[in-house]
Order: structure tokens, then C-alpha cells, then sequence
């Protein structure tokens, strides 16, 4: 059997990579098998140790590369007022049903905190680094407590609507949440 490009090694990695962050978020890192994510991936599950050394790796690899999926356009933003209308974007889409129904393709600290809160040391400082990045995003000024206090707020009012028995219980939270983040931006300096 030939041996593999690293054109192709690459595509399969990232191939792996989307199918896992994907797979993570839907339906948790517990019940999610390393043979689930190369299924998915559309590729054999002995090939997964050509990519990683382990499960745990696989996990810290793919929520960063979540991360990095769902930041990319807020982190390119090339001046203040791209930036700002990026957030505004961000802040409205994270606090919808669609993000709410939508776990696997949505915020991946929102899927995962809990299971990497208890996971592989690598997979938490992924973890941890991924809240310090949203945390610099969404701040207005230099006080990175401003961003975390504002993370914090949609991601519980995104995690109490996901445990709503109905849609119209869960459009309740996430306009309590929307409020909040409303009033907590009203008390920022003006630009």
C-alpha cells in the first residue's frame, strides 16, 4: 500500500479534527469513541495513531480547533469598529435558539466546559486558554474580568435555555440573558 502525502495526512488530520469537534460537542467527549470520530471522518479507525497518541490528545486538538473555527472572524478583525460589529454578531447568534438547538456546531465551551473541567490536563488548558481568548474578544476596555463576567452570563443563560422542556421556556432565558448582557454592556465607558 503506498504510503500516505503529507498533503494527504494533513487533510485527513483536519478531516479528523472537524469530525471530533463536531462529534464532542453533539454528544460529549464520554460517549463519543475514538472509532466514532474516524467513522465520521470517513476513514479507518487504525489509522487514528498516525494522527494522535491518544484519545485526550484528540480532545485538547479538537476543541482548540473549535475554538479556532468559531474566533476566526472576531480575531481578524482589522480595526476597532470591525471588531465591534463582529462581537455584536457573535453576542447575538450565541444568545439564539439556533445556537441553543445546535450544540455540535455552536460554542464549544458551552458543549464541553463540564467534560473538560474533569478531563485529560491538556484538554483544561485548552479549556482555560479558550476562555481567556473569548474573555479579550468580548471586553470593551483592558479589564479581562469585563470579558469573563460577559462570557459567563451567555454561556449560563445558553446553558439553562438548553435545559428548557419547551422552545417558548427557552426564548424566556435567552431574552433574560440578552437583557443582561444589555445592561452589563450599558455600564461600559463610552467609546
Amino acid at each position: 500500500m503506498p504510503r500516505m502525502t503529507e498533503a494527504e495526512k494533513r487533510k485527513s488530520h483536519k478531516r479528523i479534527l472537524d469530525a471530533a469537534a463536531y462529534l464532542f460537542r453533539e454528544q460529549g467527549t464520554e460517549t463519543t469513541s475514538v472509532a466514532d470520530v474516524m467513522k465520521a471522518a470517513g476513514l479507518t479507525h487504525g489509522g487514528f495513531y498516525r494522527h494522535f497518541s491518544s484519545k485526550d490528545e484528540l480532545v485538547a486538538a479538537a476543541f482548540k480547533n473549535a475554538v479556532d473555527n468559531v474566533l476566526a472572524e472576531m480575531e481578524s478583525a482589522s480595526s476597532k469598529a470591525q471588531l465591534q460589529a463582529t462581537r455584536d454578531s457573535y453576542i447575538e447568534t450565541y444568545l439564539s435558539q439556533c445556537h441553543v438547538k445546535n450544540r455540535g456546531e455552536g460554542c464549544p465551551l458551552a458543549a464541553l466546559a463540564g467534560d473538560l473541567s474533569r478531563g485529560a490536563s491538556d484538554a483544561r488548558h485548552e479549556g482555560f486558554n479558550a476562555v481567556e481568548r473569548v474573555a479579550a474578544l468580548l471586553k470593551e476596555g483592558e479589564d479581562q474580568s469585563e470579558g469573563i463576567a460577559m462570557l459567563a452570563l451567555m454561556l449560563g443563560t445558553v446553558t439553562l435555555a438548553r435545559l428548557a422542556d419547551t422552545d417558548a421556556s427557552a426564548d424566556a432565558i435567552l431574552d433574560a440573558g440578552s437583557k443582561g448582557v444589555d445592561i452589563f454592556r450599558s455600564s461600559w465607558p463610552a467609546n
